[in-house]
């Protein structure tokens, strides 16, 4: 439990004073966020708002997973360090892409092959070297490994499904990331939930009976990552929270969907994922709803997609979506945290 305060702590900590350093830093050499011409006026007053913020959620996140592993009985393990490792690769393609767009002062980055190679890259290698170099399980998964005892994918498979997973859930909280703090403030409950399962998983490692079907291999470590990202994020949203000071960007978001995709993946809860981020679910959703409303019947459902912009053009307050939006990703959390404990009274009789 030590170590696990210890990398939200210093998760934290580092990224409430990195951001500060790259507000200053960014603003010097006037790098700012380009602003898409079809958003909403209240946006266009955002021009030129530092970006790239999603460097200080990498690092604070990083470090904290390190200094964590100063408290005597933590050790490394591949499941962490592979974790960490598509945390940090998938920052890496959205920087790339942040800079494009601020080098060239237009809110076009990397080409959509270039973006969606990158991704596949990251998302495949994490995926190859979690079959091959850890004990994890190619079950589709629920809240354990043995919901489906008939549907092992096998390496293959599971890679195939590990992919898109990652991939979806990356961009899924890109298009969250329209409104200050909206996709910050919803992965933070999605990063406790994380840290909550693994931990409760590590807790069940070695019992015998029904409660071995909550093992996870390298839980603690799972755990240690989750706690470093959701006091990261914390502390990032501190200066991104309404009127941000600076924005996360493609850096950010891709970073956040591919850690809560790659826990999902280590902790046996792929199905859970959905729920977990619920808010990102549904955001996505919109905005298959609007294509394919518009396609099928030349009508476009909301005023304009994703959906929180939907809600600016009815007029409400940035503010007002921003936190009603945050109180439904925590009770989707909530819930998915319900049904992963009822799950586990109803299998061990507790």
């Amino acid at each position: 439990m030590i170590a696990l305060l210890m990398a939200a702590g210093v998760g934290l900590a580092t990224s409430l004073v990195g951001t500060r350093f790259l507000i200053v830093w960014l603003r010097q050499r006037g790098i700012g966020q380009p602003i898409h011409e079809d958003v909403p006026d209240a946006h266009r007053t955002k021009a030129g708002t530092p970006t790239m913020g999603g460097i200080a959620i990498v690092a604070g996140a990083t470090i904290g997973y390190l200094v964590s592993h100063t408290r005597p009985g933590m050790s490394f393990s591949t499941s962490g360090i592979l974790l960490v490792l598509l945390v940090i690769g998938a920052g890496v393609v959205g920087g790339l892409d942040d800079w494009i767009k601020v080098s060239q002062e237009r809110n076009l980055g990397l080409s959509k092959a270039a973006k969606s190679i990158g991704l596949l890259s990251v998302a495949i290698g994490f995926a190859v070297a979690a079959v091959a170099f850890t004990d994890v399980h190619t079950n589709l998964s629920f809240t354990r490994f043995d919901n489906f005892e008939d549907l092992d994918l096998g390496p293959v498979l599971w890679v195939v499904w590990a992919v898109l997973l990652i991939v979806g859930c990356t961009n899924a909280v890109n298009l969250t990331d329209g409104l200050d703090g909206l996709a910050g403030g919803s992965a933070i409950s999605g990063f406790a939930a994380f840290t909550v399962i693994a931990f409760w998983a590590y807790r069940n490692n070695g019992q015998p009976g029904a409660l071995a079907n909550y093992q996870v291999p390298d839980a603690l470590d799972v755990a240690t990552v989750a706690a470093a990202l959701a006091g990261a994020t914390t502390g990032f949203l501190w200066w991104n929270a309404t009127p941000a000071r600076i924005f996360m960007g493609d850096t950010g978001s891709l970073a956040i969907g591919g850690g809560l995709a790659g826990m999902a993946l280590l902790l046996n809860t792929h199905l859970l994922l959905p729920l977990i981020g619920g808010l990102f679910v549904f955001e996505t959703l919109s905005v298959i709803v609007q294509v394919a409303g518009f396609r099928l019947f030349k009508k476009r459902p909301f005023r304009m997609a994703p959906i929180h912009h939907h809600y600016e053009f009815a007029g409400w307050p940035q503010t007002t979506i921003i936190v009603r939006f945050w109180i439904l990703a925590g009770l989707s959390t909530a819930i998915a945290l319900g049904l992963y404990l009822a799950d586990f009274i109803h299998l061990t009789g507790q």
